[in-house]
């Protein structure tokens, strides 16, 4: 595809990408049979209870927007759904046997693209699936960052730190797949040597987003000062008021045994909220 060509995907929306490709100009029904998956579609979980209200609304009212399919490469008695896959699961749980359908031209390109539009669009795509979306089309169809950013209609910087996401550790990717971990505390681990050890705190210690930060700040600072030998039982109480209190806190012990404790707040409402812990304990 020409680079001049390129429009903001999301500001056209999916209606402007069919107008770009040759559609059959009569309204289609086919069998659910007659349909296969889209092999470039970036969504790869599909949540079972959201399935299940779109088939209820099926159900009531049928399916309203049409599946967007085209000829299958795989097998030429099939169609490839391009777009409208999570509607083609649940006319299957309802029980239908035809679906309506938009038949298009399109190749495989036009196909990832029509994918990523409507999911992205629907905020359907979790987002390690959205960073590979873009990955494919940078690694298989030549796109670069600047390219993908004019396509979906968003900055460069934030293409940048979606896929910045693919460099996490297998383990933690995996946590993320499974919506053990979100996406905000996702953007967290992004560049840390100990990415693995740190999911894995978040999600033993049920930590918020917020937390996660403050336990990452913890360990850079530990990092910053490499001279200070702070025991490690000291440490652990560090972590444990962290993972407590939301808020980053520092304990100084002296040999004496005598030192201070310092709570790091941000606004007036982290304050109160170490003013409120203290009154409630004390």
């Amino acid at each position: 595809m020409d680079s001049n060509k390129i429009k903001k995907g999301l500001g056209r929306g999916l209606s402007s990408l069919i107008g770009e490709t040759k559609v059959e100009s009569k309204k289609n029904k086919l069998s659910i049979s007659d349909l296969v998956p889209n092999k470039y579609q970036p969504r790869k979980i599909f949540d079972e209870e959201n399935l299940n209200g779109l088939a209820n609304s099926i159900r009531e009212r049928g399916i309203l927007q049409p599946i967007i399919v085209r000829k299958s490469n795989d097998d030429q008695s099939k169609f490839e759904i391009i777009a409208g896959e999570r509607r083609w699961l649940a006319a299957q749980k309802v029980g239908l046997h035809e679906v309506p359908v938009v038949i298009t031209e399109a190749d495989d390109l036009k196909s990832l693209e029509f994918a990523i539009v409507e999911n992205v669009q629907r905020h359907d795509l979790n987002p390690l699936e959205e960073a590979q979306g873009y990955k494919k089309l940078i690694d298989e169809f030549s796109y670069d960052q600047e390219k993908v950013s004019k396509f979906i209609g968003k900055s460069r910087s934030y293409i940048a730190n979606a896929l910045r996401l693919l460099s996490l550790p297998d383990d933690v990717v995996k946590l993320i797949e499974n919506q053990k971990l979100s996406a905000g505390h996702a953007k967290i681990l992004v560049g840390l040597e100990n990415a693995s050890f740190v999911a894995s705190k978040i999600i033993e210690n049920k930590l918020s987003v917020r937390q996660a930060e403050n336990l990452v700040k913890l360990f850079k600072n530990k990092r910053q000062k490499p001279t200070n030998s702070k025991d490690a039982n000291i440490m652990h109480l560090e972590m444990s008021i962290v993972n407590r209190v939301g808020l980053n806190v520092e304990i100084k012990n002296k040999k004496n045994n005598k030192g201070k404790i310092s709570f790091e707040y941000k606004d007036l409402d982290q304050l109160n909220k170490i003013i409120d812990i203290i009154k409630l304990n004390y």
